[in-house]
């Protein structure tokens, strides 16, 4: 499957609201209707909305229609900073737009055709390393994973959250690709069910076997020792190894503590954020309230209730039993490590 690609000038996302009832691509030519699918999740995941936006970049620069290298720029500027503003919580987007805006002062003053050849090649870029982080990831988190394993996950950090392969799913797929005996079991997510629908779907294209509980059940099946480790994904990490991730996440982790159940998390660096001390500080998307009252189109709750609809939590360091990055394997205390492995020295 192809999360999203870039093809005559039109960046195609998969548009994963209709997942896994259908199989449907968005075709975006104006940056507009990047902003939008990341702002509806059409797409999601961190590494994919970094992705995406560098696009959505590009398709803004595309749409200039004016000579005036100057305008352009600032053009661009001005795509970028809506593009920023869709969702705050995943640190991969606003480092996906930082490097293109770097990409961009290093060629305003070069002629138009230029800037966009140059900004589409760093788009490019950022995909393809993306792919890349991403099978480091597995290969890391492979000899995490015993021989006979079974393994908890949390929301969907696969291929459809990346541009292929994924990171918490990156894992288990280099243990399913590795000949190790694993079980998975998937929380549904609520409550927009990227569980239900997301990653049992994935696994089971890829063969890996798959079971769905509730979001409610994780406690009883580690009581039960039915649980191995578990591995999710994040949407920020802070320079103290606080982790914010999608909301549930932390639960889990205070379940995993009482039980002695492994728990790691996978990210890339990109998604390393060390211009915050702690997770305190990291903003926390509040969503609309009707995705909590309905299940689809169907409404499941009274109306005029009054809802509270956070997307992310935040998993303090020391619940977090290691970091699987792209640069290696990360254990407490957290510090030192992150500032490594953003240095490339792990």
């Amino acid at each position: 499957m192809r999360t999203l690609y870039w093809e005559n000038n039109t960046l195609f996302l998969l548009d994963q609201t209709k997942l896994p009832l259908s199989v449907e691509y968005i075709s975006c030519r104006d940056y507009r209707q990047v902003a939008s699918a990341i702002r509806t999740m059409q797409v999601r995941g961190a590494p994919a909305i970094g992705a995406a936006a560098a696009y959505g970049v590009v398709l803004g620069a595309l749409a200039y229609e004016g000579q005036d290298t100057e305008r352009l720029v600032a053009h661009i500027r001005r795509v970028a900073q809506s593009l920023a503003e869709t969702r705050p919580t995943a640190v991969n987007l606003f480092w996906a737009l930082d490097r293109m805006l770097k990409k961009l002062s290093q060629l305003q003053t070069s002629p138009s055709g230029d800037i966009i050849r140059g900004l589409l090649a760093e788009a490019h870029g950022i995909y393809q390393e993306d792919l890349a982080m991403n099978r480091r990831i597995g290969e890391f988190g492979n000899s995490l994973v015993p021989d006979k394993a079974t393994i908890l996950t949390h929301c969907n950090a696969g291929a459809l959250a990346t541009t292929g392969y994924g990171t918490a799913l990156g894992v288990i797929r280099a243990a399913h690709e590795a000949g190790k005996d694993i079980r998975v079991y998937a929380d549904e997510t609520r409550p927009l069910l990227q569980g239900a629908r997301l990653t049992a779907w994935e696994l089971m294209q890829d063969g890996i076997p798959v079971t769905l509980i509730t979001d409610s059940m994780a406690g009883y099946l580690m009581q039960q020792g039915k649980i191995d480790l578990v591995v999710v994904g994040a949407d920020r990490i802070t320079a103290n190894g606080d982790v914010a991730n999608k909301i549930g996440t932390y639960s889990l982790a205070v379940l995993c503590r009482h039980h002695r159940v492994p728990f790691y998390v996978a990210a890339p660096v990109s998604t390393i954020d060390v211009s915050l001390p702690c997770g305190a500080q990291i903003p926390i998307e509040e969503r609309d309230l009707e995705e909590v009252c309905r299940v689809g189109n169907q409404r499941v709750a009274p109306e005029g209730v009054p809802v509270y609809n956070p997307a992310f939590d935040v998993t303090p360091h020391y619940l977090v039993t290691a970091l699987i990055t792209d640069r290696g394997v990360i254990r407490p205390p957290f510090d030192q490590g992150l500032a490594e492995a953003l240095k490339g020295n792990i």
